[in-house]
């Protein structure tokens, strides 16, 4: 069964329109395809939706579920931003919209004096934000990322978590962490306990094959060995914000877990 819960379109910073991207999925042979365009109200930025358009948002994909239903299971959700004391991935925040799922994600790190630094947008931006919020000190701006990351877990109702090692993205470029250290293994160590308290599936995500950036997975193998062995369950995702993108890489992914086959946690594999 092949199938992608992680899909974003025009209606925030995906290249294609939602009809075109069900399109791709039913060229691609999925059975089942979930939007999540990226959002973080009550506030916006320019690549998420805007409070004005999250109903129209869902209504469009609720219309295409509709048109295509006999062809292929279309979902709608959103991949709600975790901003550490101001934005929460919670669903409270979008019951209003009916949503069939939440991934919760993190984008931004928020710095001791309030700066909020992009995680994963480009990395001359990361190493600024490091160098201006955080002094310098990568250590302490990958601590608080996975603080955040575990925080999210703990306190707020969603579905998936997205990405979640995605700190890596531009550290093949950068180098400005090493993934071998010690202090590092054990905030995946802190971080696998805190999802597997929370009873939350986690994306094998592909996402950063797709834009070049790492030839590899989130979370890292490393990572996916830690929470295997604490019984978290994986669901496979591009991440794509591309019509071609919809199936990257999941030839070398699809086997390399027992995936669940709905991103909510009710519908697990026994």
């Amino acid at each position: 069964m092949k199938t992608n819960y992680h899909t974003h379109s025009t209606w925030c910073d995906g290249k294609d329109s939602p009809e075109d991207m069900v399109r791709a999925a039913l060229e691609k042979g999925f059975s089942a395809l979930g939007f999540t365009s990226h959002a973080l109200l009550p506030l916006a930025d320019p690549w998420t939706l805007q409070p004005h358009t999250a109903a129209p948002y869902a209504d469009e994909i609720r219309a295409l579920a509709e048109k295509y239903g006999d062809r292929i299971r279309i979902l709608c959700g959103v991949e709600a931003d975790f901003i550490t004391g101001r934005v929460r991935s919670d669903r409270s925040v979008y019951a209003h919209l009916g949503l069939d799922y939440l991934i919760g994600s993190i984008h931004e790190v928020v710095a001791p004096d309030g700066v909020r630094v992009p995680v994963d947008h480009k990395p001359e931006l990361l190493s600024e934000g490091i160098a201006r919020a955080f002094g310098g000190d990568a250590q302490a701006f990958v601590r608080a990322y996975f603080a955040a990351e575990r925080e999210m877990a703990a306190t707020c109702d969603f579905d998936v978590i997205g990405h979640p090692d995605i700190i890596r993205k531009f550290n093949g470029v950068l180098r400005y962490f090493d993934e071998s250290a010690d202090w590092y293994n054990e905030e995946l160590r802190r971080t696998a306990d805190a999802f597997a308290a929370s009873g939350k599936i986690v994306e094998v995500n592909t996402g950063g094959i797709a834009r070049g950036w790492i030839d590899d997975a989130y979370p890292s193998p490393a990572f996916r060995d830690l929470l295997r062995e604490r019984g978290v369950r994986f669901i496979l995702s591009s991440d794509a914000h591309s019509a071609a993108a919809l199936d990257c890489a999941f030839d070398r992914f699809a086997a390399a877990e027992d995936y669940v086959d709905s991103p909510r946690p009710s519908h697990r594999k026994s």
